[in-house]
């Protein structure tokens, strides 16, 4: 039987679990990362010639990554779901222009998250190809109509620089707090490894 009359310090730790908002920050910098892959990445292959035999590869991991971020995606929206029910007042509320101005920003952050994905699925399909999931073939959303192939991949293209445009602008407009994280990262950091 556990001694309950021990200090908190020897009394064995128990986890802390993570709340819905702390789950959330943790998500929205996985998908960070996956979204400078695939920037970088689309970036780079777009370019390949088609002799290249790594090239393949390259676009299996890049839709691979995309779906990874739709399923990324879906965890988010329901751990912002959990949060906004448990939502405390804020402590400073935002003028009203500036919420609708987030609102809106935030939105479109959330539409590009999705078309993006959906419409490198559309192109894919529409040149007859599958997509997969690190070589889990998933189901064809569309059908083959190379036609409409040149039409997917110009929509694919134009939505991915678009909704980097509107990454460039969340991050100028949290660049305060992305400094202070920035900050504190390298603080920690010293203090773990350079100074323990």
């Amino acid at each position: 039987m556990e001694n309950l009359t021990q200090p908190d310090s020897q009394r064995e730790k128990q986890p802390r679990q993570k709340t819905a908002a702390q789950r959330l920050w943790s998500i929205h910098w996985w998908m960070a990362a996956v979204y400078l892959l695939l920037f970088v990445g689309g970036s780079f292959m777009a370019d390949l010639p088609k002799e290249v035999t790594y090239r393949g590869t390259l676009y299996g991991l890049h839709k691979s990554l995309g779906v990874l971020t739709m399923g990324l995606l879906t965890a988010r929206i329901f751990y912002l779901l959990l949060k906004l029910r448990k939502k405390k007042t804020a402590k400073r509320p935002l003028p009203n222009w500036e919420k609708i101005q987030a609102i809106a920003l935030h939105t479109l952050l959330y539409f590009f998250m999705l078309i993006v994905p959906v419409s490198g699925w559309f192109f894919s399909n529409s040149f007859d190809k599958d997509v997969a999931l690190f070589g889990l073939t998933l189901p064809r959303l569309f059908p083959p109509n190379k036609a409409l192939a040149e039409v997917g991949k110009n929509l694919h293209f134009w939505l991915s620089y678009s909704f980097l445009a509107f990454i460039v602008l969340h991050t100028l407009d949290q660049r305060k707090f992305l400094r202070a994280t920035l900050r504190r990262s390298r603080q920690a950091f010293q203090k773990r490894f350079i100074d323990p």
